[in-house]
């Protein structure tokens, strides 16, 4: 009845526990929701009348100018006739599948990376060769060595998803190389670079590729606002024709009122300090997830300071199945994201959380680390009195 691709298909997780969050009294640190204070109004007035109408696949004009002038400013060299409107970011990862995957196709990813990746790239039928991160960065022999072979390489550098992680100019210099001596197509997601909370992530990884051909992905859902599911991807000339009739096969084009509204806000002179507020706001809620972390996580786990993005990401120093904890999490109104599904072979990889800071108010964080913590003790505890 079905094609063979469905008995690859497999849920969100992330999607199941936000819909179990959505009670008033759970504390979620488990999606990558901006803040609901942070949101701004949505004011469509003024808009054309004619933005009612179809409009081209590729998007609307102006926004396309906007977003290659600011992909110019961080050395991505590029047009505005190399920018495809999506909706939403995520709209990157399922066009460049069916681009590039077949049954059996080997994709290099970082490990951990993106869950709702790994779900798309099986769906395809990936093979998926993971290159495991160390020391919160990706190390560029390894990448070398695990990419002859490939149809495409997915990375996330900057504040990655879900371990944070961001890599030094020199690291991408290095991965540069390395993907532009395999000559291996690059697709560079970087939904998370403008929430940084100190410094600048170095300029994107396809600004130093020589050779490789790449697809760079960013989003408005992560500053302006995700319920537009407005996104883009600009894409070497090579391949953006492909990607261009991919979209138009998939749904002729995106939102036109959204598309306008957020260039009326990239256009704003406030704009730029519309993102210091934004950045303010999470930096507070990251040192405060910090601070509740060093009074209830230090004997428990590992994790590093994230410099920007919307997650901490823990090792628990005595690995356990944190999706059996799960469950036990909703009951006591706390949901967080098991770590296992952000590889992919989960059970290869135990003992992990990615931990959201952006969405829960300073003093739901620390009642809701708190809790959680007392959580894994119980589990460890368990686990102790099994083995006696």
């Amino acid at each position: 009845m079905f094609s063979e691709r469905i008995n690859r298909l497999s849920g969100s997780l992330i999607r199941e526990i936000l819909a179990a969050a959505q009670h008033p009294e759970m504390i979620s640190f488990a999606g990558g929701l901006p803040a609901q204070q942070c949101l701004p109004e949505l004011d469509f007035n003024g808009l054309p009348a004619e933005l009612a109408q179809y409009g081209t696949s590729e998007g609307e004009p102006v926004l396309r100018e906007l977003i290659a002038s600011q992909a110019q400013a961080l050395g991505i060299r590029c047009d505005a006739q190399q920018v495809l409107i999506l909706s939403g970011s995520q709209q990157c990862i399922d066009l460049c599948a069916k681009l590039f995957i077949d049954p059996g196709t080997l994709v290099v990813t970082e490990a951990p990376t993106y869950l709702a990746a790994l779900q798309t790239f099986k769906l395809f039928g990936a093979d998926i060769r993971p290159v495991a991160q160390q020391n919160g960065s990706l190390p560029a022999d390894k990448l070398a060595a695990a990419l002859p072979g490939a149809r495409c390489c997915y990375l996330i550098p900057s504040f990655q998803n879900p371990s944070a992680s961001c890599y030094s100019h020199s690291k991408r210099l290095q991965l540069a190389a390395a993907i532009d001596d395999a000559d291996v197509p690059l697709i560079e997601d970087d939904p998370y670079r403008a929430l940084s909370y100190d410094g600048e992530a170095p300029a994107p990884l396809v600004s130093h590729l020589q050779r490789a051909s790449w697809v760079y992905s960013g989003s408005f859902s992560k500053t302006l606002a995700p319920g537009l599911r407005v996104g883009y991807l600009i894409a070497s000339p090579d391949l953006f024709p492909y990607l261009l009739r991919l979209k138009q096969a998939l749904d002729l084009h995106s939102n036109r009122p959204a598309q306008w509204w957020v260039a009326q806000r990239l256009n704003d002179p406030d704009y730029p300090a519309y993102l210091q507020r934004l950045r303010a706001a999470y930096r507070q809620s990251r040192d405060a997830m910090q601070a509740s972390l060093l009074r209830h996580f230090t004997e428990l786990a590992d994790w590093a300071l994230p410099q920007g993005g919307l997650f901490f990401w823990l090792k628990l120093k005595q690995a356990q199945d944190t999706r059996l904890l799960l469950p036990k999490a909703l009951q006591r109104q706390l949901a967080f994201m098991p770590g296992e599904a952000f590889f992919p072979v989960p059970e290869q990889n135990l003992g992990y959380m990615r931990l959201n800071f952006s969405h829960t108010t300073p003093q739901r964080i620390e009642q809701g680390v708190a809790t959680l913590a007392d959580l894994v003790r119980e589990s460890e505890t368990l686990a102790a009195q099994q083995l006696a």
